[in-house]
């Protein structure tokens, strides 16, 4: 095990917990996980509003913020990675009852957010370069640049928005961040429209003007966060703001050793799927259509998963933190068989209701009914994938919790890299299985990542117990 944040106290194995106190840890791991999946379903909807104010500019104008989108969250997801390393250590000095540890893991969490934030923006700001470089065509790159020109300014406020928000969740109150980003969603889109059209006397930046509101709302939601963690209770009880001028560099070598595999982790995971929408672009024009909506509406089922990995980390850490090697396990036990009960009935109603999902965005006429058709397979198909990519988020949160992040970064790359896109291009292009073939890759590398992660924590806390 690696990066092992010292709390002071010996680890010791317990006797089985009772039911009890497994039925105490559903519960505790769920009302974490339901502000936390909330949260992330609200920046979701952000971004479709953004979509959505952008859409009235035109095709031209959705197709470059599609391209500014991904450059932007090739650069974002490093600083994201990094960022979310404040929760597990955060959590693992609350279990401890370690105060001070509280307050340095959020300082230099901000730290890293403004110090990594300088270098991410070169991303954003020579997008156009990059769009051409990659082959784009020179109309789309240099409307995409108006919009990345916006969005770059927000790198900063949004990774401290994310490093407060681990912070807050790791003290049991992650619904501070939650009402921020609801009060967010009106604001930004009200913004968004104002700076697209030029209303209310301010001037019409269109493109510009859509990114640049999203930076302001980033920074927005960052000041909010960061007064209620300075002045209001418990946050202001661990003075989280005290000599934030000073840049703790022991505890930020090892938030670094903790974040940057997750960070590359992420990039790996984020690499498939884009390697996803190449691979459609291969076979039809439809593979990639009915390819982009089952991937959306795996993107807002993911959500569920995603905030049980985020409490999972939490409850992980604590246990950690405080040397209860027993609680350690009954914790990642709770919040792997909650997710797996979820994502179990929510892929259930998603079967159910392929085909009205299809129609949803394709429409019922019958040029579109192939295009629906497929959609409908391939969630047929992903029902298998939403299942695996839930237990990998859960079991990689839970891991997180102990610090022990290089290995995910090596199951990762075995799973996606290693088993998932070449089973994914075998099954697509020598079995012409075509769409459905990659679904049936992606689906077999995510069970192997999965099942990497659950014998990893099983050693682990054997490891602890004994």
């Amino acid at each position: 095990m690696t990066d092992l944040v010292d709390t002071k106290q010996p680890y010791r194995a317990r006797s089985a917990a009772p039911s009890n106190q497994l039925t105490r840890e559903f519960v505790e791991t769920l009302r974490l996980a339901v502000p936390l999946m909330l949260t992330q379903l609200g920046q979701i909807a952000m971004i479709t509003t953004d979509l959505a104010m952008i859409g009235r500019l035109g095709e031209d104008a959705v197709a470059a913020a599609a391209l500014a989108h991904t450059v932007y969250f090739v650069s974002f997801t490093f600083g994201l990675g990094l960022t979310s390393a404040v929760s597990p250590l955060a959590a693992q000095a609350f279990g401890a009852g370690d105060v001070r540890l509280i307050r340095r893991s959020l300082r230099v969490g901000l730290w890293v957010a403004l110090l990594i934030s300088l270098p991410m923006m070169a991303s954003p700001l020579y997008g156009e370069q990059i769009l051409l470089a990659l082959g784009q065509a020179p109309h789309s790159a240099s409307l995409a640049q108006h919009y990345l020109n916006g969005l770059a300014w927000g790198i900063a406020p949004a990774l401290g928005f994310i490093a407060l928000r681990g912070m807050m969740s790791a003290v049991n109150r992650p619904q501070a961040p939650l009402w921020i980003t609801v009060a967010a969603i009106p604001l930004n889109a009200a913004l968004v429209y104002a700076l697209i059209h030029g209303l209310f006397g301010l001037p019409e930046l269109g493109l510009f003007g859509a990114g640049l509101a999203t930076s302001l709302v980033n920074l927005g939601t960052f000041i909010a966060a960061l007064a209620i963690a300075g002045l209001r209770r418990p946050f202001a009880d661990y003075r989280p703001l005290a000599r934030l001028w000073r840049i703790d560099w022991p505890l930020m070598r090892q938030l670094i050793a903790i974040g940057a595999p997750i960070s590359f982790s992420l990039l790996l995971e984020y690499g498939l799927f884009s390697s996803a929408a190449l691979l459609m672009g291969l076979i039809s024009t439809a593979a990639i259509a009915a390819h982009q909506i089952a991937l959306q509406v795996t993107a807002v089922l993911f959500m569920v998963p995603l905030g049980i990995g985020m409490a999972a980390t939490v409850r992980v850490g604590h246990a950690f933190g405080r040397g209860d090697a027993a609680a350690v396990k009954r914790a990642g036990l709770a919040a792997a068989v909650l997710g797996i009960v979820l994502v179990f009935v929510l892929t259930i109603a998603i079967i159910l209701g392929r085909y009205q999902l299809g129609r949803l965005f394709f429409g019922g006429g019958s040029e579109s009914a192939a295009t629906v058709e497929l959609t409908a397979t391939l969630l047929v198909v992903g029902a298998t994938f939403f299942i695996a990519d839930g237990l990998q988020t859960i079991m990689g949160g839970a891991l997180r919790g102990i610090n022990d992040t290089r290995m995910t970064l090596l199951f990762a790359a075995i799973g996606y890299w290693g088993v998932a896109f070449p089973i994914a291009w075998v099954l697509a292009f020598n079995a012409g299985l075509g769409a459905v073939g990659v679904w049936i890759g992606f689906s077999v590398g995510t069970f192997v990542y999965a099942g990497l992660l659950i014998l990893r924590f099983r050693m682990l806390t054997r490891r602890l117990a004994g």
